[in-house]
């Protein structure tokens, strides 16, 4: 049976961590919170998470510089911002930076498990490419030069 993938919430308002955690609990997630920037990156530097939700007005810093502090720190990781406040200035910022989603609160937790669950199966297809391509490689070094 598969592990579970892990995601990271990273939200200031403690109510918004507890019901998203349990709505992504509900639905199989192993889940990890933090309510600050920096927390979000001392827990990135050390556990793996598949995907962070990120909103975008933390009390240490803006969404969008977290989004491309754990985009260095873990770039495979998808990341996806959720803000109640929604602007076309950070909206377009968090394109820029390569977020994976944009989410807008409020939103019907069906949406975010779609976008989750969206996200996850792109990752999952892309490092079974990845294996594919390296086994692929390997199978034709080997058949040039037997041992």
């Amino acid at each position: 049976m598969n592990d579970p993938a892990r995601i990271l919430l990273i939200d200031d308002d403690e109510n918004v961590r507890k019901a998203l955690e349990l709505a992504l609990k509900a639905n199989g997630y192993a889940v990890d919170t933090a309510a600050t920037g920096k927390e979000a990156i001392q827990k990135s530097n050390a556990n793996f998470y598949n995907l962070a939700l990120i909103d975008i007005r933390l009390p240490d810093m803006e969404g969008t510089i977290l989004l491309t502090a754990l985009k260095e720190t873990t770039p495979k990781m998808i990341k996806i911002i959720v803000t109640g406040y929604p602007s076309f200035d950070n909206a377009v910022e968090a394109v820029n930076k390569q977020t994976d989603g944009y989410l807008i609160k409020p939103f019907k937790t069906e949406q975010l498990l779609t976008l989750i669950q969206q996200n996850l199966q792109k990752q999952r297809d892309e490092d079974e490419y990845g294996q594919k391509k390296t086994s692929d490689y390997i199978g034709t070094k080997l058949r040039q030069n037997p041992t």
